[in-house]
């Protein structure tokens, strides 16, 4: 994910891999409500999988479960990629609360941590 993960110390953001383990629900503007599996994500954003590309630049909103944090956060939705099953599509949050970004960032660091003493 290139687009906006550097952040304003100029370092990047940490960039978790799930793999598809938390499910996220993308709600459109005419309130179509399309599923999504969350396969990377980080403070700045992240990367789902979906069955259909979403236009680039398209805002949405995204509501998912991720360790102790649940977000309904606005999105813009970044050049989709195909994939294997359906399609990647990278996703920056617009508006993400400083309160959200650091609970985020704690439940992030903890699957980190999980993954390295396995």
């Amino acid at each position: 994910m290139a687009h906006g993960d550097e952040l304003t110390d100029g370092s990047r953001a940490t960039r978790v891999k799930l793999l598809g383990t938390v499910l996220a629900l993308i709600q459109l503007k005419n309130g179509e409500r399309l599923r999504a599996k969350v396969q990377q994500l980080s403070t700045n954003g992240g990367v789902l999988q979906i069955s259909e590309p979403l236009d680039e630049s398209l805002q949405v909103e995204l509501l998912f479960h991720v360790g102790s944090t649940t977000l309904r956060n606005q999105a813009q939705m970044l050049g989709p990629i195909w994939a294997t099953k359906g399609c990647l599509q990278p996703f920056r949050f617009t508006n993400l609360s400083d309160a959200d970004r650091n609970r985020l960032q704690s439940d992030l660091d903890g699957f980190l941590e999980t993954a390295t003493n396995r």
